[in-house]
């Protein structure tokens, strides 16, 4: 018998869809505990070890967005993929907001799932790959570091969550050069370069209000037309 490479918390109402979905992650060697609703969702959370969730944001007791919020404030490192039937721009920034690393809307493709689960997974050993002591300065009193993953910036001090950390890293890194939101995808997502997603630029625009005096015109995290972004210290 496979041994459970990661513990899953799904977190939705709909029965069927859960223990499908549910048979589907077990099928894959993940071991899948199924919360349907949001006040289980966060004893369960706050009970045991979990490697990612996967939540719904229309659930009985707590809505999606509310446990999202806990969570985040509980694990900043945590991969959570909102999983839900609410399609609109709003609704995937507010997802975001909250504190999830990804969205993906009913009705969808259980491969595409499954790559995202395997993506957000594999990419936390990446994280982890950072010198000890590192700080990169930058601006007018902003500075990441990266052993700590805590940064600076207009507002004061905060701690960064892994999908923060990892853009910044690789723009850090790649500095003065462009950074397509394909490689965005596939490093810090761990996703195929052609999956469709906004989820970065929602993440470049939140980055932004962190860094940048007007992040409607920016000096730092730049956008290249076309192609992606570049970082200029």
């Amino acid at each position: 018998m496979t041994e459970p490479r990661a513990r899953i918390l799904l977190v939705e109402d709909e029965k069927n869809l859960a223990e499908g979905l549910a048979y589907n992650l077990r099928c894959e060697g993940y071991e899948t505990v199924i919360a349907p609703d949001g006040e289980e969702a966060l004893r369960l959370f706050d009970g045991d070890r979990w490697d990612l969730v996967i939540l719904d944001l229309m659930l009985p007791r707590m809505d999606g967005l509310e446990v999202a919020r806990r969570i985040r404030r509980k694990d900043l490192q945590i991969p959570i993929l909102i999983l839900t039937a609410r399609g609109r721009e709003e609704d995937r920034v507010a997802g975001l907001a909250s504190g999830a690393d990804d969205y993906l809307t009913k009705p969808f493709h259980l491969r595409e799932l499954l790559l995202r689960v395997e993506g957000m997974l594999r990419r936390r050993s990446w994280y982890r790959a950072v010198p000890a002591g590192q700080v990169f300065s930058f601006g007018n009193g902003c500075w990441v570091d990266f052993s700590l993953r805590r940064a600076a910036g207009l507002q004061g001090e905060r701690e960064l969550t892994e999908k923060e950390f990892g853009i910044l890293k690789l723009l850090i890194e790649r500095e003065g050069e462009v950074v397509t939101r394909e490689e965005l995808l596939a490093t810090v997502w761990g996703y195929n370069p052609e999956t469709e997603t906004r989820t970065v630029d929602n993440f470049i625009r939140r980055l932004r209000t962190y860094f940048e005096p007007e992040p409607s015109r920016p000096r730092h995290i730049l956008s290249v037309r076309g192609r992606g972004y570049r970082f200029r210290r």
